[in-house]
């Protein structure tokens, strides 16, 4: 792996002079691809329209680059009127900075040693006496080498040389713009090809996607990052800043490059401004507009468009924006960002190329279960609990639960029936889940409020797998005095824990759930199932008992924890919870009657929804399918 690496990055070093014509291309033709559709939709050929469209982009980019050779010149022959400017400001600085004589004092001896260091040694012999003087070394001639006049076919090549690369490299991009325009289909079947793919439908139907991102994502880059530039544009010349075309240029150009982009280019017209004032006001305008506009853009314009990710995480921008730039020199700093993302979307969407996905990507590399199971073997509820939150801006509290903690726990089981968890670690993360849970249960009276789209990455990736249908997203929140006279209670719900603190720290999180819709519960270990505790359990005010196990492994054990609940409890309703969310309707329905449960749900919100519908209240819908199965009690 780490040979084919390297002979890639000596590809692509020895070979730029033709890959980046080639990077630039189909950089290019993802912008131009809309508007090539755009043309063709007035029944023009396709032929016709790819050449029509690639040649107004060209001629706009050689009179932007025009523009900016004018703006250049200009700026050079003016260039020597501001020196006097800067001396004066820099005197002006030294006279004001403190500790000035001693800084010149230690100057002046600097010098005054360097002369004496300078001058040349006095001959002298052995014994004193003045030596002779020698004799006058004879003068040099000068020599003088002249060149012969050239010929017209000379001084024609000395002016063509220094323009031959860039129109070759220009022609290059051309040809390569509109074969790739014109072969679109017969790239993208190539591609799908070398991606090896058995899904030859799902794969076609993911490039064809990942096609259409790049080009509304690259089209939009361009059309916000030149109204950045028209805009600082505009703004410096009102300032009074010279050559502000050039500067607006630069801006909207270097705008590609994320975090830095709008740094490097406010470091060129603030230089200028200190040149030009010999006031500092013109710096300060100049500032002032440079800090306005990049966040109003970068936070207010980018997100209403398309978003405020480009898809890479910070370390990857920086990180390919060194890569490519030791690679191309400049030009590779502006494609650093474009190129990557072109890796970013192949990725998630050729399964071969996961990897890139997972390196650059600003998807977080684990599922958010993952996530969640690891924050709480780590004993960090509080940056999960931060997490929710963000959730739960766009979902609601039981598809967290059902979607993201409860299949962490999931996780967590397996592991401690392979026994990679020792008791202390399932203590642990018992505790963990009661703070998160505690957390979530502080941060609202009942449920937080949907307030809008979320910004956090491992939230919204959560988010991507909840619709916003989703079956228990509309649960109505219960008020105690709507509640029937056996269900106010201090604690009309009693949740027990099945076997062990996985089990017990699903039970938490489903009282948490049943309080935050009005039904306040109270949550028993695994041990009060046991026969010398089961007589000593609480149970004043409990109208129903969910019996919550994290598998289904074991229907005996089910069926005698149910048993002494009956006893226990006799006129009580016992819902069995187990957290199988794919589980069969005629699989739950079994695992039901086996234990001789009054209710079954494979869900934390299906369980919730089971305890909302006992309590009889008006309303309320049926659950969905395959989550709750339920009889009715003799």
């Amino acid at each position: 792996m780490a040979i084919l690496a390297a002979i890639i990055v000596m590809v692509l070093y020895y070979g730029r002079e033709i890959i980046i014509p080639i990077a630039l291309a189909v950089l290019l033709s993802f912008v131009l691809a809309p508007l090539v559709r755009l043309v063709q939709r007035l029944r023009i050929p396709r032929s016709l329209a790819v050449v029509s469209v690639v040649v107004i982009a060209f001629a706009f980019i050689f009179a932007m680059g025009s523009l900016l050779a004018t703006q250049l010149t200009q700026l050079a022959g003016d260039l020597p009127r501001y020196q006097s400017t800067i001396s004066e400001k820099i005197q002006s600085f030294r006279e004001t900075t403190a500790g000035r004589g001693t800084l010149e004092r230690a100057s002046s001896m600097l010098k005054d040693l360097s002369k004496e260091l300078d001058k040349p040694k006095e001959a002298a012999n052995s014994l004193g006496t003045i030596a002779a003087p020698k004799a006058a070394a004879p003068r040099p001639v000068p020599v003088e080498v002249l060149q012969p006049d050239p010929g017209a076919l000379e001084s024609l090549q000395t002016l063509i040389s220094p323009l031959l690369h860039p129109l070759a490299t220009t022609g290059i991009i051309v040809i390569f713009v509109i074969f790739i325009l014109l072969q679109r289909e017969d790239l993208r079947n190539r591609l799908i090809r070398l991606a090896g793919s058995d899904d030859l439908q799902r794969t076609t139907a993911a490039l064809d996607d990942a096609a259409s991102r790049l080009s509304r994502l690259f089209l939009i880059q361009l059309l916000v990052n030149g109204s950045f530039g028209i805009i600082i544009g505009t703004g410096l010349w009102l300032i009074g800043v010279p050559s502000a075309i050039l500067w607006g240029i630069l801006a909207a150009v270097l705008r590609f490059v994320p975090y830095i982009g709008a740094v490097i280019a406010a470091a060129f017209p603030l230089a200028l401004a200190v040149a030009v004032d010999p006031t500092w006001t013109m710096l300060l305008w100049t500032i002032a507009l440079f800090v306005v506009v990049e966040p109003v853009v970068g936070h207010v314009l980018e997100p209403m468009v398309y978003g405020h990710s480009t898809g890479l995480s910070p370390v990857a921008v920086v990180a390919s924006a060194t890569f490519w730039t030791a690679l191309w020199g400049p030009i590779g700093l502006v494609l650093a960002t474009p190129l990557t993302v072109c890796l970013v979307v192949l990725g998630r969407h050729v399964e071969r190329l996961e990897f890139l996905d997972v390196m650059f990507g600003d998807r977080p590399a684990l599922s958010p279960p993952e996530i969640f199971y690891q924050r709480m073997l780590a004993g960090d509820p509080t940056e999960a609990s931060a997490k929710a939150e963000e959730f739960l801006k766009e979902r609601s509290l039981s598809s967290y639960y059902d979607e993201v903690a409860l299949r962490g726990l999931q996780l967590a089981q397996v592991d401690a029936e392979r026994g990679a968890l020792a008791p202390d670690r399932l203590t642990k993360i018992r505790d963990a889940v009661q703070e998160f849970a505690n957390n979530i249960s502080e941060q609202d009276e009942r449920l937080p409020p949907k307030v809008g789209p979320t910004t956090d990455v491992e939230a919204t990736s959560a988010i991507e797998g909840v619709a916003e249908d989703a079956p228990y997203e509309s649960l109505r929140v219960l008020r105690k005095e709507d509640l029937p006279a056996g269900w106010q209670g201090e604690h009309p719900v009693l949740c027990v824990a099945g076997r062990n603190p996985i089990d017990e720290a699903a039970a938490i999180m489903l009282a948490q759930l049943t309080g935050a819709h009005g039904l306040s519960a109270r949550v028993e270990a695994a041990e009060a199932l046991s026969t010398a505790n089961i007589f000593r359990l609480e149970t004043d005010g409990v109208a129903i008992v969910c019996l919550v196990y994290m598998d289904a492994s074991s229907p005996a054990h089910m069926r005698y924890s149910v048993r002494r609940l009956r006893r226990k409890l006799p006129k009580a309703t016992i819902i069995l919870g187990c957290s199988m969310k794919d589980i069969e309707p005629a699989a739950l329905e079994s695992l039901r009657e086996g234990a001789k449960a009054d209710l079954a749900a494979a869900t934390l919100g299906g369980a919730l929804k089971l305890c909302i519908e006992a309590t009889g209240v008006d309303g309320l819908g049926t659950g969905a399918e395959g989550q709750i199965s339920k009889i009715t009690a003799a």
